[in-house]
């Protein structure tokens, strides 16, 4: 909060203020490999396949501005492939700096629809039909990340996939240095949970701040060249951001899931993304008239959404793992 503003009620809407320019995918959005928006980079020494991806919600364009300048600048993989991909197309076309929250998705959320049953049933929307399109290439990675931002203020964090490699992956880059371990999304299954990801390759999503700010940005494109350095994959005189010193990596298990109930869900303060409330049983929140609690001492808030509907997360408990 800048000067002297008054602080911002409960759930309202943070300042909505694209600092980022809007990045100009047209050069690159043939893709080379006979999907739209998808490249590949193959290098002649054989190694790991790392795919990242951007815009799988329209709106987050960071990791989109990432993609194109690897690609400007000829980010090559040293040794193995590297696989750049952008994408929910259909709805990034409709982004407006107007109204940036607006082009989240076009029909329903792309990081909801990857359980195996559903991408292979006869239902069609925008968002499962380039799903379907992308199964290919996701299944031929042996790591993903998923680059994404955060409308709610809160710390960086990586989210893992099923599997202990995905966890062991994020506390070793710790770029940012908190990896969340969860069960998933009742409304539906993301991308780092698909079945491929299940059956031993290593997915994490990166929540890397705040939508449309140029430090977002910075810290996706630390987190990447991270992972290009841990994998042997990146090329010497690459154009990457030099590495940093980091604090080691922490680890954190969701113990439960609050799920706003009621229309008057209603945290009792501000709370932030990576805040620690240190007492068990501590009100956080009123859920109509049922009271919100912590399950126990040391309790990890993950992305408080402060303006949750009913039926949509509020926000995430965790518990740090020794």
């Amino acid at each position: 909060m800048e000067g002297t503003e008054a602080p911002a009620m409960i759930g309202a809407l943070p300042r909505l203020e694209v600092r980022l320019p809007v990045p100009d995918i047209a050069p690159w959005r043939a893709g080379n490999t006979g999907v739209e928006g998808v490249w590949t980079l193959a290098a002649a020494e054989p190694g790991p396949h790392l795919m990242l991806t951007a815009l799988v919600h329209g709106n987050e364009i960071a990791g989109a501005l990432l993609l194109t300048r690897w690609l400007r600048d000829d980010v090559r993989p040293r040794r193995g492939r590297l696989t750049l991909c952008f994408a929910n197309l259909n709805a990034f076309d409709r982004f407006d700096r107007a109204d940036p929250t607006a082009s989240r998705f076009l029909d329903e959320d792309l990081n909801r629809v990857w359980a195996e049953e559903l991408l292979g049933s006869p239902r069609r929307s925008s968002e499962l039909d380039r799903a379907r399109a992308l199964l290919p290439a996701l299944r031929q990675a042996d790591v993903l990340l998923d680059l994404h931002s955060m409308l709610w203020p809160s710390d960086p964090l990586f989210i893992a996939g099923p599997g202990a490699a995905a966890r062991e992956l994020g506390r070793e880059l710790a770029t940012p240095p908190l990896v969340v371990c969860d069960e998933g999304h009742a409304a539906g299954m993301r991308l780092i949970d698909h079945a491929h990801f299940a059956a031993g390759a290593s997915a994490l999503l990166v929540e890397a701040g705040p939508h449309w700010q140029p430090e977002t940005l910075a810290q996706m494109e630390a987190t990447a060249a991270q992972l290009l350095r841990r994998l042997g994959m990146a090329k010497e005189g690459a154009q990457l951001p030099p590495e940093a010193p980091r604090p080691p990596g922490r680890i954190a298990r969701v113990t439960r899931t609050v799920t706003a109930q009621s229309t008057d869900f209603a945290f009792l303060r501000e709370f932030r993304g990576g805040e620690v409330i240190a007492r068990r049983n501590t009100l956080i929140a009123l859920d109509g008239e049922a009271e919100v609690r912590t399950p126990h001492d040391d309790c990890l808030l993950v992305m408080p959404s402060p303006r949750a509907m009913r039926g949509h997360t509020a926000v995430r408990l965790a518990r740090f793992e020794a």
